[in-house]
Order: structure tokens, then C-alpha cells, then sequence
């Protein structure tokens, strides 16, 4: 079980009873079953060359100076797993769905 302040494999004490003996053991989560609660965030350059970085269905993104502040953005976005931030090599943009603009920013 992951306690999520740390980011870290959590460990969970219990006695077990084996051929009438009890012993303490601890259970490790590994990090691939917790993954799935952390978001996948894609950071890369696009075609003007500024870093972006970007979730993986929109929910969330911006634009960069430079790889380091794209990356901790991420980071700080995805709840600290470096383990789910993939850096690409194809250009990546930043898409802003068109119902999140408001009517006044929308001009022909």
C-alpha cells in the first residue's frame, strides 16, 4: 500500500502464521502496480523549439524555457513520479481544447 507523501514503496508489517509458527514479515508494493495512480506527462520541444510539457490526454500542460522547468513542472504535476514523464524526440504541441476559450478570446 503507498501512503503517497513520499513517493517511495510503502511497507506494511503483518504476522503470518506458518506450520504453527508466527512470523513478521513485511510486503513491499512494487513501484509498477502504483504507477497506474499517477498521471503519464510528455515533455519535449515544439516546432518553435520552446520546451513543452504536456499530460497525456490535455488535462494539463505549459510551455518552458528549458527542459529543467519542464520537468519539474512535471514532476510537481504528476505528484513527484519521474517514473511516468517521458521525454520525446518528435515535436510535441501544446493543445488547448476550444471550449476552454472563452468567447472574448476567440477572434477571426
Amino acid at each position: 500500500m503507498r501512503d503517497g507523501s513520499d513517493g517511495m514503496e510503502a511497507l506494511v508489517s503483518m504476522d503470518v502464521a506458518i506450520s504453527g509458527r508466527t512470523t513478521n514479515v513485511k510486503l513491499v508494493e512494487p513501484p509498477s502496480c502504483s504507477s497506474a495512480l499517477s498521471t503519464v506527462v510528455f515533455i519535449g520541444r515544439n516546432r518553435r523549439g520552446n520546451w513543452v510539457a504536456r499530460e497525456q490526454n490535455g488535462l494539463f500542460g505549459g510551455l518552458f524555457v528549458n527542459r529543467a522547468q519542464a520537468f519539474k513542472y512535471a514532476l510537481f504535476e504528476n505528484g513527484h513520479h519521474p517514473e511516468t514523464i517521458v521525454e520525446l524526440s518528435r515535436e510535441v504541441e501544446l493543445d488547448i481544447p476550444g471550449n476552454l476559450i472563452g468567447p472574448a478570446a476567440r477572434v477571426a
